[in-house]
């Protein structure tokens, strides 16, 4: 026997594929190729994958039941020692589901060698992710809700105040404040929608497609799948154990919360500065700066919209990574994991960031009023006075503009010069009257106060039924006994 032979039969299952093999894997190929530094996230997901693989097992007589009660405890205290730390890692753990696959033979003697029998990695890490990614979305999901909770009840709060609406970032109408905070709670609400949708086409359970065809053993996928608290079970082996649409599909929908994160704290930004001054930061959530003693700088908000960049990253390297597979199981698959864990991690930060400091910010409704109070903002109630009157849209919005023109470049208030019009007059003045035009939107999902009014209600149900959605009461039993998982290093 070789040096390199030695080794690789005291390895015995520590090397999964060792019979085929008459020398051990090289240093570089197992540091280049092991995941464990951040597949051990997927420790719980896995362990329950096992108990489930395990009583099939048993369903099926290939495991005796004092087998599968060996097994089962011997999961059990894996499981124990994950929690409590005491797991100990072994150089030849090339990933968590060796690691737990070897500590599990360790611990129940040959009933453990028994425990991959009918079971491939393939559908093994397919089985993982999918419970994963159930629970961590849905997590996700209920903290977007939350933030729409603030939305709302800052929304509640601002009453009547209202601000100018933008349009390429200039003046255009005014707004109430409540319609405009409600304008990212209703994108929010997409959000959480799509996640759900994601999550139900990620509930079918791989588990049974074995490598890439099944298996001749006398398993059945729909029992285990059931016992998971899946929905439903793979129909190709091939598919089962290749799908990772649900992964990319999670890393959309997680880069388009960070967009609309990024849009928020975008506005957040320009209503923090000095020129707008709309908004103040509390000290809790805002930084000061190194050099500049007067500086209360907006991070939070300017962290959420950088992190966008890098959620759309994750997005793009899965994308191009499953481009071109072919069928079915291939090792650059191995690359889901790290972007998905990262995309969770950083949305879920930003989202409990951005949410407390907008719990603590305080609005200046006065400095938004006096933004908004500009006749200029009055111009398309002007136009529609015209209109009302039986003039064409195009030649009110003519009139309005040449009016407006003028008082540019004569310095006459837009006032003076309509109450000059022959189309206008003193009748349309009223028009120009602080915070008269704000009230004059009354177009179902307009920005005035009507409209608003049941806007606020609509939200109010929709958070309600979001909320309903989300509630875990009723839901099959989740893995992990229904904690989400953070960092590289959980589990």
């Amino acid at each position: 026997m070789t040096d390199d032979q030695e080794p690789l039969a005291q390895a015995g299952a520590q090397v999964l594929w060792h019979g085929r093999f008459g020398t051990k894997p090289a240093d570089a190929l197992l540091a280049f190729s092991a995941s464990l530094p951040f597949d051990r996230r997927l420790a719980f997901d896995d362990i329950a994958g096992s108990r489930a693989h395990v009583r099939g097992l048993a369903r099926g007589g290939i495991l005796t039941d004092v087998e599968a009660s060996a097994v089962l405890d011997a999961l059990d205290t894996v499981e124990e020692e994950l929690r409590a730390g005491t797991f100990v890692f072994v150089p030849s753990d090339e990933d968590i589901h060796t690691a737990i696959e070897r500590r599990v033979t360790e611990l129940a003697g040959p009933a453990g060698a028994k425990l991959h029998t009918g079971r491939s990695r393939n559908d093994q890490v397919a089985t993982d992710l999918r419970l994963f990614v159930k629970r961590e979305l849905r997590g996700v999901a209920r903290e977007v809700v939350e933030l729409q909770a603030t939305l709302y009840d800052l929304a509640k709060q601002a009453g009547d105040a209202y601000l100018p609406g933008y349009t390429h970032l200039q003046r255009a109408q005014p707004v109430l404040l409540a319609h405009h905070l409600l304008a990212h709670g209703w994108a929010f609400a997409r959000d959480v929608d799509r996640m759900l949708a994601t999550v139900a086409r990620a509930d079918v359970a791989p588990l049974g497609a074995g490598a890439l065809a099944g298996s001749s053993l006398p398993l059945d996928p729909a029992a285990t799948a059931a016992e998971l608290g899946f929905a439903s079970v793979f129909r190709n082996s091939l598919d089962a154990v290749s799908d990772r649409d649900f992964v990319a599909e999670a890393l959309f929908d997680l880069a388009l919360v960070g967009i609309h994160l990024s849009r928020l704290g975008e506005e957040i930004v320009l209503w923090a500065t000095e020129e707008f001054g709309f908004l103040r930061l509390a000290d809790e959530y805002a930084t000061g700066s190194s050099m500049l003693p007067q500086k209360k700088n907006p991070d939070v908000a300017e962290l959420a919209r950088g992190k966008a960049g890098r959620l759309v990253g994750n997005l793009t390297s899965v994308l191009v990574m499953l481009k071109g597979l072919p069928l079915a199981y291939n090792r650059d698959l191995q690359e889901d994991k790290e972007p998905l864990f990262d995309s969770i991690d950083q949305v879920s930060l930003a989202i409990a960031a951005l949410t407390g400091l907008l719990r603590t910010a305080d609005f200046d409704t006065d400095a938004m009023r006096r933004a908004a109070d500009s006749p200029l903002v009055a111009a398309t109630d002007l136009a529609e006075f015209l209109v009302a009157r039986g003039m064409p849209f195009r030649e009110a919005h003519a009139v309005v503009g040449t009016l407006v023109r003028e008082s540019f470049e004569s310095g006459r208030s837009l006032r003076e010069l309509v109450a000059a019009h022959d189309a206008l007059g003193a009748d349309a003045l009223d028009l120009l009257v602080p915070g008269v035009a704000v009230v004059r939107r009354t177009t179902p999902g307009g920005a005035g106060p009507a409209p608003v009014a049941r806007q606020l209600k609509q939200f109010e149900e929709q958070l309600a039924a979001s909320r309903a959605r989300l509630d875990p009461a009723g839901l099959p039993g989740q893995v992990g006994r229904g904690e989400r998982s953070r960092g590289a290093d959980s589990g």
